[in-house]
């Protein structure tokens, strides 16, 4: 009798030390979720005002010809000092500055480089440039934001002694591709993008919370938006001798993202005649009213294609709906490096697909093509944010959940595998890495150890 009550006694208090692991797996993982809903909300959030902003913009501009001459040089100066006044730290697409807080130490540095208000006012400052007409996206802001948010959200719950499971820079990095994820509509890509562009050169444990924040976040922003891809109603045609194509793509998109890469790293300074380049350093503001004049004129000569995303380009190129102006890739190109030579909030992802998806129609209308127009479009579309980021495989996976072209995966990956490869010969290292290097360098700077004890 006395083994039966011990065997009980033993059982009874095996599943209450099961039910209370369970219990605290299950706190943990309501955490991550609410972190994670967070992340998916203010995307949302920012994409409604990206939305919005844009439509503005393309209506003003029919109604005003003269409306992107006034708001492009007087608004990229006042947007580049709201930034620098306010969040110094969200200058350009935020991808980079996320990167450069995976590789800093916990405490101070990373809070510094992703501070939750400063960051938070990376959505009004985007959202002003693609008011004014910019050419830039709000992916990679959403990035940075997503990482701010999750990052801050787990420093919440530790004060009150919630616990997580997950270190910072796990959380970091499910709260960016979080965001990533939101924003496109593709949770998949998300994942690929954390592994292949987060995981890079960082240590990260990788644990199955850091992917269930990230597909989370997605699912998310399924749930309030609906399941339909960020290109609605794509529909491949066939493409004749699709294997030559896709060389032929990889090798115009490699070539011409690599340059992109490398454009948008050097700078204006950089290509700037040397008598300039010292006024143009001392007078930031004159270089963004200047970058400004030279947006307008390209808006101008390309009838409005260059200014904001260029989603309605890029998604009429993919339904065979787009008479595209002669040059209209080359003038997006300029545009897009311009708006980041500018210094204002403002990703390159998006502007990326756009000027993939022109470089797509530009060789099916050389070649005269009358069938697989939207699938040269797409190729190009991939091939080239593949070039311009040297992450072939997030490029792939982004470019079909957001057409739903799975059957073309396949032909996606190879010209991605072959274009960030070529970058490579014009841009040795991947942008976004390059451009981290940039912010860690200059936190630890700022951040010395004097500076630090003073906080």
């Amino acid at each position: 009798m006395n083994a039966f009550f011990s065997r009980f006694w033993y059982a009874l208090q095996h599943k209450w030390l099961q039910t209370r692991r369970w219990s605290r797996k299950s706190v943990s993982l309501s955490i991550l979720l609410m972190g994670a809903t967070l992340v998916a909300l203010a995307s949302l959030l920012f994409a409604k005002l990206a939305d919005w902003a844009l439509e503005k913009n393309a209506q003003w501009v029919a109604q005003y010809p003269w409306f992107a001459w006034v708001a492009l040089p007087l608004g990229l100066p006042v947007i580049l000092w709201l930034t620098r006044r306010f969040a110094p730290y969200t200058a350009g697409s935020g991808i980079p500055q996320v990167i450069a807080s995976l590789a800093l130490p916990s405490g101070t540095h990373k809070k510094h480089a992703l501070g939750f208000w400063a960051t938070m006012l990376k959505i009004p400052l985007t959202f002003l440039g693609m008011l004014a007409g910019a050419s830039i996206g709000r992916e990679g802001p959403s990035v940075q934001v997503g990482a701010a948010v999750m990052a801050s959200w787990g420093r919440w719950c530790e004060k009150r002694h919630w616990r997580t499971r997950l270190q910072e820079n796990d959380l970091i990095a499910a709260g960016a591709a979080g965001g990533l994820a939101a924003a496109f509509n593709a949770p998949l890509a998300g994942v690929i993008f954390a592994i292949e562009e987060l995981g890079r050169n960082v240590m990260l444990r990788w644990e199955r919370q850091i992917f269930i924040g990230i597909l989370a976040a997605g699912f998310v922003q399924v749930a309030i938006m609906g399941n339909s891809p960020y290109f609605r109603h794509f529909s491949a045609t066939p493409l004749p001798h699709i294997f030559a194509w896709v060389c032929v793509c990889a090798v115009v998109c490699g070539i011409s993202g690599g340059l992109f890469a490398r454009f948008l790293y050097k700078g204006a300074l950089a290509f700037a005649p040397l008598k300039w380049r010292t006024i143009l350093y001392q007078h930031p503001f004159l270089l963004a009213f200047i970058l400004g004049l030279a947006l307008a004129f390209l808006g101008t000569i390309s009838y409005g294609d260059t200014y904001g995303t260029g989603y309605y380009a890029a998604s009429n190129a993919l339904h065979g709906e787009y008479n595209a102006p002669f040059s209209v890739a080359l003038a997006k190109w300029a545009a897009t490096v311009f708006s980041y030579w500018a210094g204002i909030p403002g990703g390159i992802f998006t502007p990326s697909l756009t000027i993939g998806a022109m470089i797509g129609q530009h060789l099916a209308d050389f070649a005269h093509l009358t069938m697989g127009m939207n699938v040269l479009v797409l190729i190009c579309m991939s091939a080239f944010l593949a070039s311009a980021t040297q992450s072939p495989l997030t490029a792939s996976v982004i470019v079909m959940e957001m057409t739903g072209s799975q059957s073309l995966l396949i032909w996606l990956i190879i010209a991605s595998l072959i274009a960030s490869q070529l970058s490579r010969l014009f841009s040795p290292k991947p942008f976004y890495h390059l451009s981290s290097t940039r912010f860690r360098d200059k936190i630890n700077q700022e951040l010395s150890p004097k500076q630090i004890a003073k906080m």
